[in-house]
């Protein structure tokens, strides 16, 4: 007779397939993941103050129009490029560089005559800029 015992082996959890299957989850979201550095353009917004009035630098308002014309402090620009926009700021500015430009652009006016704006006021020297904006009556108009 035999007395040997059976030695039964331990069931053992192959850990190597599912490393693999890790490895490749981790690397197609390493890859799929979108890294992007957005350019940030500085800008000082002057801020509103209840309490007290609040000192206004001199400022300029340029106007767009929904057919990309401009105006520079109600004054039309003869003509579309930022070039003459520039020399218009300019003049406006009277070669000071701490005045506010202002843009006031009309809803349906092109992305790019807004740039030429923005644009243009660096071309002048004009480092300070802020936008106009109409409140909104709720009903996304």
């Amino acid at each position: 007779m035999k007395f040997r015992r059976h030695v039964r082996d331990e069931p053992e959890i192959n850990l190597i397939p599912f490393i693999d299957v890790l490895l490749v989850v981790l690397i197609f979201l390493m890859l799929s993941t979108t890294y992007s550095k957005f350019t940030e353009l500085q800008i000082d917004l002057p801020v509103a103050d209840a309490e007290r009035a609040r000192d206004r630098p001199r400022e300029i308002i340029v106007s767009v129009s929904s057919d990309g014309h401009y105006a520079v402090n109600r004054q039309a620009v003869d003509g579309r490029s930022p070039e003459l926009l520039a020399q218009a700021l300019t003049a406006a500015s009277g070669g000071a560089t701490d005045v506010m430009v202002i843009v006031s652009a009309d809803a349906a006016s092109a992305h790019q005559s807004v740039i030429n704006v923005m644009d243009a006021a660096r071309r002048a020297g004009l480092s300070k800029l802020t936008f106009a904006a109409q409140a909104g009556n709720g009903n996304g108009r």
